[in-house]
């Protein structure tokens, strides 16, 4: 084309082949004769140089601007590449070259406050495929679906589809999905494109018991729910940094740990695996047997706010969390808030005797069995009663709508949100639970009629959790105590435990103590005479409230709930029992929830030692005391004591074996003053077993957590 342009024909010239030659003869013609090279002294006349030299110099520029500007183009791009864009290729070259990998770090272990595991991980497999290099996707999706064994026919098309796609990388199964028999088998096919990366597992051992504490983990390795979700930067711990040098077929020629994974923080929690298995193991059996929706139970420590158990029903597998539903997962203990009903009589009446309004042996009347408000429908007492004049105890006891309205608007509205803001409620309290619900209460604008609903339980939405908390004010004297699931966190090998917390004090001891005694009545002969227990004594309040549906109180749908703690006269554990909609015939609190309690309390009882109550009294309140309740000694034994006067002197009696408070009895009744030492059971007294005493002498006792058996008094029997 460059020869054809460069020889180009004038426009007047003849195009034909005749033309041609007639041109060239012409230009041969206007040579000189003697044009032989060989002849130096010989150069062409004007007429040849004028025929090509003015044409030739003007098609040479044309190509040395042509190659000018090609050069100018060429290292132009050099510069582009080797200075504009060095940093952008450097990437890519080291992307195409380098492999990073970032090996998961082993999540920390969760631990009951037993140290039985409930939570760890282990160094697994998963699944993978770069779609690049499988060459049949649809064979390849076959084989995979063969060696896994658990895929539909929906698996295996979306998976066909997914192999022949676009991507570098693309997960088959992460390793919470897939088992160590079926990793073997995948591997063992050696499919072109397929390859296993190391990842972690987590496991739950104890398959559903506590799962709503736990939580699980997601895809990521990543805290979904519970404590795996509220402390998981502290229990993921650290990924490593890994670098791999490949060559052009992704084939690994050498690898270099930049960083090792360092595991993460260990988890020390406040249950009970064994407290957890028998509220799990009653809840279900109570849901069960009164055909209800669901239900939640919750154990707690009164005196340092320590949750023992929290278990809800239905619950789900963490291990197999896909199998589950929204509903399953749901932590109803802590998120889900209900209307109390009577047991919120507890706050009404800790009101009315801390402030003095009322005395439990005040008379209230509660004729004629209703009350009417403006604007709303009478209210009734359950089952139509109607009980006259009783007293203020009587009203807890009986469980009087009436009387604890006419109470509630003695106390006034001022005073009784003060106390319901005291007793934690509207307040999410708990560091440890994720997504606790707040409950629903709004003390603005509380008429007479509004007053009268919170005095009976309704018009305030609680949480469970929440209920079991006001129960414990009660049950440890007093105080508010901040609800934790975290007992300690395990680092590097150091444990750093969490101390309770009090978080304000609520009533004072006397009050605890007054409303004490009522609620043992309660379970003597009120309400809950279903969770009296023949060797210990008990203390709680039962609830029966109507849910709201569609706007409107159901006459059918209730929740029944009873809340209490055992032993009363030295609280160990606080108990709360809600069972979502019970349909087996009775609703009522004290029928469904309190022997659900009843069987709760007397396995925990019986598998921790904690000593029987005979002769149940009120426990003796000691001003300015500790603020919370001692632990229980670990074996109770009972020892008749015995006066026998000799020579006109008694006989100081064998005290040994009994409590603080039985022994202070005797030794009064013996005209004996007394010092005590220490907390818990008498061990060791002065004078001893038998000695002549002289009334007003004084006698030391010391007292301890556990009791070893008193030996026979010098001369007497067995």
């Amino acid at each position: 084309m460059l020869t054809k342009w460069f020889y180009r024909r004038r426009p007047d010239e003849d195009p034909s082949v005749r033309g041609q030659f007639t041109r060239l003869a012409r230009l041969v013609r206007t040579r000189p004769a003697d044009l032989d090279p060989l002849r130096e002294h010989d150069r062409p006349d004007a007429a040849f140089e004028s025929a090509w030299r003015t044409g030739v110099k003007k098609r040479v520029g044309v190509v040395i601007v042509l190659i000018g500007a090609w050069v100018v183009a060429i290292e132009a791009q050099l510069v582009n590449l080797t200075v504009l864009q060095h940093d952008d290729l450097t990437r890519r070259a080291l992307r195409q070259q380098e492999q990073v990998f970032k090996p998961e770090a082993l999540r920390g272990d969760i631990v009951d406050r037993h140290g039985q595991l409930l939570a760890y991980s282990v160094e697994a497999d998963s699944i993978g495929a770069d779609p690049t290099k499988v060459k049949n996707p649809e064979k390849t999706a076959a084989a995979l679906c063969a060696a896994l064994g658990d895929c539909t026919d929906k698996d295996r098309t979306e998976l066909a589809k997914r192999l022949g796609g676009e991507g570098r990388f693309i997960y088959i199964r992460r390793s919470r999905d897939v088992s160590p028999e079926q990793v073997a088998r995948v591997e063992a096919l050696d499919l072109p494109g397929v390859v296993l990366s190391p990842a972690t597992r987590r496991y739950y051992p104890r398959y559903e018991l506590g799962a709503h504490v736990i939580g699980f983990v997601g895809l990521e390795n990543d805290g979904q729910a519970g404590v795996e979700y509220v402390y998981d930067k502290l229990i993921r711990g650290r990924e490593g940094v890994a670098f791999a040098q490949v060559d052009a077929r992704k084939h690994r020629l050498d690898t270099h740990v930049e960083r090792e994974p360092e595991p993460g923080a260990s988890l020390e929690l406040t249950l009970d695996t064994y407290f957890q298995f028998v509220a799990e193991r009653e809840l279900k059996a109570g849901v069960l047997a009164n055909k209800a929706e669901a239900g939640s139970v919750v154990i707690m420590d009164p005196a340092t706010g320590e949750i023992l158990a929290l278990a809800n029903y239905p619950t789900f597998n963490p291990n197999a969390v896909r199998q589950s539903t929204d509903g399953d997962r749901r932590n109803r203990a802590a998120q889900d808030v209900y209307e109390p009903g009577s047991t919120f009589k507890i706050v009404t009446a800790s009101a009315a005797i801390e402030e003095n309004v009322l005395k439990p042996t005040d008379l209230i009347d509660c004729n004629p069995g209703s009350i009417v408000f403006p604007g709303r429908k009478p209210i009734t007492e359950a089952k139509g009663h109607n009980y006259g004049l009783i007293s203020f105890e009587d009203v807890i006891v009986k469980s009087s709508n009436i009387g604890a309205i006419r109470a509630g608007l003695r106390v006034g509205p001022e005073r009784l949100s003060r106390y319901v803001h005291r007793f934690g409620f509207g307040q999410a309290l708990s560091p440890d639970l994720m997504g606790e619900g707040r409950g629903i209460w709004n003390p603005n604008g509380l008429d007479d009629s509004g007053l009268a609903s919170v005095s009976m339980g309704y018009q305030v939405s609680v949480t469970p959790l929440q209920m079991a908390l006001a129960a414990s004010v009660v049950a440890n004297g007093g105080l508010l105590m901040e609800p934790h699931i975290v007992r300690a966190v395990v680092r590097d090998g150091v444990r750093e435990p969490v101390a309770p917390k009090v978080l304000r004090r609520a009533i004072s001891q006397e009050t605890a103590q007054t409303l004490t005694e009522i609620m043992e009545a309660v379970t003597v002969r009120g309400t809950a005479t279903a969770a009296r227990m023949d060797e210990y004594d008990v203390a709680g309040k039962t609830g029966t409230a109507q849910k709201l549906v569609d706007g409107h109180y159901s006459a059918t749908d209730h929740n029944a709930s009873f809340v209490g703690f055992v032993p009363a006269t030295r609280p160990a554990y606080t108990i709360l029992v809600v069972i979502d909609t019970p349909r087996a015939g009775t609703y009522y609190g004290g029928s469904v929830a309190a022997p659900i309690f009843k069987k709760i309390a007397a396995g925990l009882l019986q598998h921790e030692g904690v000593p029987r109550t005979i002769n149940p009294q009120p426990p003796v309140m000691i001003a300015g005391g500790p603020p919370t309740l001692p632990a229980p000694p670990l074996r109770p034994t009972t020892v008749i004591p015995a006066l026998a006067p000799i020579g006109g002197r008694a006989l100081m009696p064998d005290v040994r074996g009994l409590s603080a408070r039985e022994a202070l009895r005797v030794l009064s009744d013996a005209g004996l003053s007394v010092r005590l030492k220490g907390s818990g059971f008498v061990n060791s007294q002065s004078p001893a077993p038998g000695e002549a005493i002289d009334p007003g002498a004084w006698s030391v006792i010391e007292l301890g957590r556990t009791w070893s058996e008193p030996r026979p008094a010098p001369g007497g029997g067995e």
